[in-house]
């Protein structure tokens, strides 16, 4: 019984998960309820501002009116997840630690899924070197 009811509950979360419009970045990281529950994830703020686009990132800080502009220091776009992950130019070192592990299984770019399911210590390792303080 006890099984059934936590299956039953993990399906009406994914279909909720499915139909909302919200968390977006979030679910390009984790798409199914069901493989989220059973990962052991190390939260750090670094690795929660990237899977969620909260924090320390100028296009979420622009949104709420602290910055006035998305526009990072090296004037290639909006800081946004997807700019730091795979294009911003002041992480190219540690963009290129990840890439190589990437490299190794899948194809670069690689989406955010398989980023944590697949390559969670390498993402983790680029995540937790990402100075935000001084993006």
């Amino acid at each position: 019984m006890t099984s059934e009811l936590s299956d039953l509950s993990i399906t009406k979360w994914q279909s909720e998960w499915d139909h909302t419009a919200k968390g977006a970045i979030t679910k390009s990281f984790f798409p199914k309820i069901a493989d989220r529950l059973k990962m052991k994830v190390t939260v750090t703020p670094n690795f929660t501002t990237m899977v969620t686009g909260y924090g320390n990132i100028k296009s979420y800080l622009h949104k709420y009116k602290i910055l006035d502009s998305p526009v990072h220091s090296c004037k290639s776009g909006e800081q946004t997840v997807d700019h730091i992950l795979y294009d911003y130019k002041l992480l190219e070192q540690e963009r290129d630690s990840l890439k190589a592990a990437v490299l190794q299984t899948e194809n670069w770019p690689v989406n955010e899924n398989k980023l944590i399911n697949k390559l969670n210590k390498s993402f983790k390792k680029f995540t937790n070197n990402i100075p935000f303080d001084k993006l």
